[in-house]
């Protein structure tokens, strides 16, 4: 679908407008979500590379849901799946969207997986076949999984010794060198939806993951997926630029078109700029009472548009790391205002980069308080983000 010159005609959608759609569709202003799975499907997947993130992100669209029922949602009714998907980054997903996410993004993540590994496999001399010998490793890594129920990659290494094969990793980065190949292996299986990550080994902050056979694949057409997974996005985060859709999805520019075509689509005018609506979803939104959020690291409404100056504001220096990966982020009424991070002694500490007035103040002072209480004892969790910020790094000390 391409967009026309923007012109007489087009609905206005404002910034007061897509902020009060952002906070009312994210569970972030009023009515809150009532599970840790309807927190989620608002804005469509978590992001779970950072797994005290996962946890922060469905607290904050909750009223009273505590660790223990997100614990539950993902690892006893498994409601919710934690996979590689879009822009080949680990998102924790609701159940049912885990085939559309994987053929909507992880096939194709996976195939070129593979490829990489049973070249670097070849490189290594491990055999003479790498991509026969890498195929039968990972038949029996599942075949061990299936038997086992559950098992860290150490135990699985363990059973299966030419797991601990030696490859080079990173070979063009200073971090790189030589180290097992059970990594690598295990995450090419878990984007090939055979195995799936499982309950950590420690607490809700840990990021050692056991490994589990995964349950039989649905699979879908690719372009199906595509258009399902556009549609839930637009639904969460529209209005929004194609632009915006493609960054998220890592999709080419090709299947953004493709999956943008496949839906009813309704052009709106984004203060100036090009932005798209479903065509049923266009009914103008009320703005929200006033609301204030501490939202983590990597949340996914901070990081679920390319272009974010209508929320970000002149701060992204500050929350921003090299990568483009954003830090805990202070919100108030659509905006974020500052940043938070954890102390040693557990306070949680803010800065606010801007003059937000007293309410404002003095409601994100209780957003932090009610935080605090929620994260609980500091000798049995400390939150620190796996990629680290400016001011994240200047508040925690």
């Amino acid at each position: 679908m391409g967009l026309g010159r923007m012109g007489q005609g087009l609905r206005t959608v404002g910034v007061a407008e897509r902020r009060a759609r952002m906070a009312i569709r994210h569970h972030l202003a009023g009515e809150r979500a009532g599970t840790v799975a309807a927190a989620v499907a608002g804005v469509v997947a978590l992001h779970g590379t950072d797994p005290a993130s996962v946890y922060l992100a469905a607290r904050a669209r909750t009223r009273s849901i505590d660790k223990s029922a997100i614990e539950h949602a993902l690892y006893g009714e498994r409601s919710l799946v934690r996979m590689l998907g879009m822009r080949r980054t680990v998102f924790v997903v609701p159940a049912d969207l885990v085939p559309v996410v994987q053929a909507a993004c992880t096939d194709q993540i996976a195939e070129r997986l593979r490829r990489q590994l049973a070249q670097v496999v070849q490189e290594a001399g491990v055999a003479p076949d790498a991509a026969t010998w890498l195929k039968e490793v990972g038949e029996g890594t599942v075949a061990l999984l299936a038997a086992r129920g559950s098992a860290t990659g150490a135990e699985l290494a363990r059973d299966e010794p030419r797991l601990r094969t030696q490859i080079i990793a990173a070979a063009d980065n200073r971090y790189g060198g030589a180290v097992n190949l059970t990594t690598r292996l295990l995450t090419v299986l878990s984007a090939e939806g055979l195995i799936v990550r499982g309950r950590p080994r420690g607490g809700w902050t840990s990021s050692q993951f056991t490994w589990s056979r995964a349950p039989e694949r649905t699979d879908l057409p690719a372009g199906v997926a595509r258009a399902a997974l556009a549609r839930r996005w637009l639904t969460a985060f529209g209005p929004a630029r194609p632009a915006d859709l493609q960054w998220w999805t890592g999709w080419t520019a090709a299947q953004a078109r493709q999956a943008l075509g496949s839906l009813d689509i309704a052009e709106v005018d984004l203060d100036g700029a090009p932005g798209i609506l479903l065509a049923d979803d266009q009914e103008p939104v009320d703005a929200a009472e006033p609301w204030a959020a501490l939202l983590p690291a990597l949340d996914p409404t901070a990081m679920g548009w390319r272009e974010r100056s209508w929320y970000v504001g002149e701060h992204a220096a500050a929350l921003f790391d090299r990568s483009g990966n954003i830090g805990p982020t202070a919100w108030w009424d659509g905006r974020i205002v500052g940043g938070w991070a954890q102390r040693s002694d557990g306070e949680i500490a803010i800065r606010l980069l801007e003059d937000t007035g007293a309410e404002a103040a003095a409601a994100i002072t209780a957003e932090a308080e009610r935080l605090h209480d929620w994260i609980g004892p500091q000798s049995r969790s400390r939150v620190i983000p796996r990629f680290r910020t400016p001011l994240e790094r200047e508040l925690a000390g």
